[in-house]
């Protein structure tokens, strides 16, 4: 998988919990499979969040936790640029042979609002449209028979993505889906980690310092 994928992957489950431990980053992740579907196994994890803080765009703070210390993770504002600019770049490029970095952006999409959002997805279904002209098997003379087979199979799944491009601009147009700066609607099972997590941030917060969410 890319470098820029797995960054990508990081910097959004850190702003997606913060302030949130190394573990819970780590069993989120897993829990989204990245390791069948993203080749992001969960011991490069913890060395690709050592990675942003070095970079500075998360920061590590180590808090004392009912007596035992634990790294707690925040994203910083380079990180968030860095972050918008990964989302962007996953949403609006078309690679025929891979779309592992379109699943993992699109897997964030509630980190940004509807209409920067929207207007990705539209970038999106306009360079399918493109691809979709210029991959043409044409007669097939130029290449073998079965290599030209293997490039409609291709080509049948990106009109099939087509499909499914204009069906989700047209749901996030008309308000489906919950986006950043809007009432969150869907409301995780009782046993969903995600619940402990909140409970977990919110003493983070009061440990560093900060205001209740």
């Amino acid at each position: 998988m890319a470098v820029h994928t797995t960054r990508m992957l990081l910097l959004g489950a850190v702003a997606m919990f913060e302030p949130v431990n190394g573990y819970q980053i780590r069993r989120e992740l897993v829990s989204w499979r990245v390791d069948e579907w993203a080749n992001l196994g969960p011991g490069s994890i913890y060395g690709g969040l050592s990675t942003l803080v070095k970079l500075g765009q998360v920061v590590r703070h180590d808090v004392d936790d009912e007596g035992r210390t634990v790294a707690v993770y925040e994203i910083t504002q380079s990180g968030r640029g860095e972050l918008a600019r990964l989302l962007g770049e996953g949403l609006e490029t078309v690679t025929l042979f891979n779309a592992v970095g379109f699943h993992a952006a699109f897997g964030m999409l509630p980190l940004l609002d509807r209409d920067v959002a929207t207007r990705h997805l539209e970038v999106r279904l306009h360079e399918v449209d493109r691809a979709l002209e210029a991959w043409d098997p044409g007669s097939g003379h130029e290449a073998p028979p079965h290599a030209v087979h293997g490039v409609r199979l291709w080509l049948a799944t990106l009109r099939e993505e087509r499909v499914w491009l204009a069906d989700t601009v047209g749901r996030l147009r008309s308000g489906e889906f919950d986006l950043a700066g809007e009432p969150w609607r869907w409301v995780p099972p009782a046993d969903d980690p995600g619940r402990q997590m909140a409970v977990d941030g919110e003493r983070y917060r009061a440990l560093l310092g900060r205001e209740p969410s």
